[in-house]
């Protein structure tokens, strides 16, 4: 008789509520045995002001997705975690661990593990954010151990991400590749962008691994949870599955 799989549970902390499936369209990708439940934090204007209040509203919903005893809780959206610095973060997320008895990582965690697992230790970052909050990007990695040789920002409204052109996007990473030739692999920040199916062609294109935030959460979800089944068709990350 075949052995039951065990059943895992997944709390996430959206930034935004979206009806767009942004990089959540892998979870019906993802094993049957996982089980997501979901809050958001429901970010409008999406500027430093929103995110940098936003820690007692994201520990509150951490709280309750603690209260259903899940596996792991994703406390998502990177810029409100970054604005805290690499050792603000882990120093949070340690405190929310501690207190609430759950794993936890965040986007920019998951982000740097990523990175780390495919050996790149410089990269050229693409954002839907302005400059001001690339900046804060950008010392956030810096302070991590990496190099960034740049941190650029598409410009469009944070409302309207959803329905900039895939194309445009890969065009706009291609281009900035372009001028750090020596950079080791492209870093995606941002949930919005409809990305996912660009990522094999920008890997191939541009030769180096390309980290986006989709494909980063499963790859980590899986090694968290000891599953390690693979994913092709979005990167290096989710068809090789290799140890963080």
């Amino acid at each position: 008789m075949a052995e039951t799989q065990k059943e895992h549970l997944i709390g996430v902390i959206h930034a935004t509520n979206r009806p767009e499936p942004r990089e959540t369209q892998l979870d019906d990708k993802m094993p049957a045995a996982i089980r997501y439940v979901s809050r958001t934090l429901d970010f409008k204007r999406g500027d430093e002001e929103e995110f940098g209040a936003s820690m007692p509203r994201y520990e509150a919903k951490a709280a309750e997705l603690a209260a259903m005893k899940p596996d792991l809780i994703l406390p998502a959206g990177a810029p409100p975690f970054m604005l805290l610095g690499f050792k603000g973060e882990f120093e949070i997320i340690r405190s929310w661990e501690k207190k609430y008895h759950v794993p936890m990582f965040t986007s920019g965690q998951n982000h740097v593990r990523a990175l780390k697992t495919l050996g790149v230790k410089s990269f050229v970052g693409i954002s839907y954010f302005p400059a001001r909050l690339n900046a804060v990007f950008q010392r956030y990695f810096t302070e991590a151990g990496f190099h960034v040789l740049a941190m650029e920002g598409i410009p469009v409204q944070f409302a309207d991400v959803p329905n900039f052109p895939p194309q445009q996007i890969a065009d706009f990473v291609k281009n900035e590749f372009a001028k750090h030739r020596q950079a080791e692999g492209v870093y995606m920040l941002g949930s919005a962008w409809k990305t996912l199916d660009i990522i094999g062609e920008l890997e191939q294109t541009l030769n180096v691994p390309v980290v986006h935030p989709g494909p980063a959460r499963c790859w980590e979800i899986h090694l968290r949870l000891g599953l390690r089944q693979p994913i092709p068709g979005y990167g290096r990350l989710l068809a090789e599955m290799p140890d963080a």
